[in-house]
């Protein structure tokens, strides 16, 4: 294994597609939700409170994806980002599992399901691929907030270098009920519900202006 392959797997610069949507940040921007760093931290934490990495059936798990997923705006920029990360991770690391998955779902797979196998075929274990997506949860909003709201960047750095402990509990938690599901099923694995995120990704998708995609 590769530490070195996390470095590449989770730089914002990896062309995944994240640097075209916000997590949510703009349309809780748009409703008043962040409107400065202490907000933008009580937002991420939101965010942070999502196991194809132990080479679980993919398919299976971006079924369970779509069934965590209420919002149909949601689930396609989910699938888009998932194409686009398939595309970035097989260029890189090419691998068969990541050939079957691309062909089973041609308009793209579950981003998180991808990120998993991604960092399957780049070496990575489970712990890698839950630090990628528990990281990313909370970057990509930080990083969008500093386009919206001209918010400091040093201030949107320091939300996240303050959420690293609990990013730290949040992986923990994820790989205990990733290997759950080896023996459990997917039903293994948790079902957090964020009622605003869901609303603000239905009313953000019918803007007809908008900075971000997502």
């Amino acid at each position: 294994m590769s530490r070195a392959a996390l470095l590449v797997l989770a730089d914002g610069r990896f062309p995944a597609g994240g640097h075209a949507h916000s997590g949510g940040a703009e349309a809780a921007v748009g409703a008043g939700r962040i409107s400065g760093a202490a907000s933008l931290a009580e937002f991420c934490r939101g965010r942070l409170h999502t196991a194809a990495a132990l080479g679980i059936d993919p398919v299976t798990l971006d079924r369970a994806a779509d069934a965590r997923t209420p919002s149909p705006a949601l689930r396609v920029a989910a699938r888009k980002l998932g194409r686009q990360l398939m595309r970035a991770a097989r260029t890189t690391w090419p691998s068969a599992e990541l050939d079957a998955l691309a062909r089973e779902f041609p308009k793209g797979a579950h981003q998180p399901v991808v990120l998993g196998l991604a960092a399957r075929a780049a070496g990575l274990g489970p712990v890698d691929a839950a630090y990628c997506a528990a990281y990313e949860s909370v970057s990509g909003p930080a990083t969008a907030t500093v386009r919206l709201l001209s918010l400091d960047p040093f201030d949107a750095t320091g939300v996240l270098a303050r959420l690293a402990p609990e990013m730290d509990r949040v992986v923990d938690r994820a790989v205990e009920a990733a290997r759950r599901v080896v023996d459990e099923g997917v039903d293994a694995l948790p079902a957090p519900s964020a009622p605003l995120l869901e609303i603000g990704a239905e009313i953000h998708a019918g803007w007809p202006v908008r900075l971000f995609a997502s």
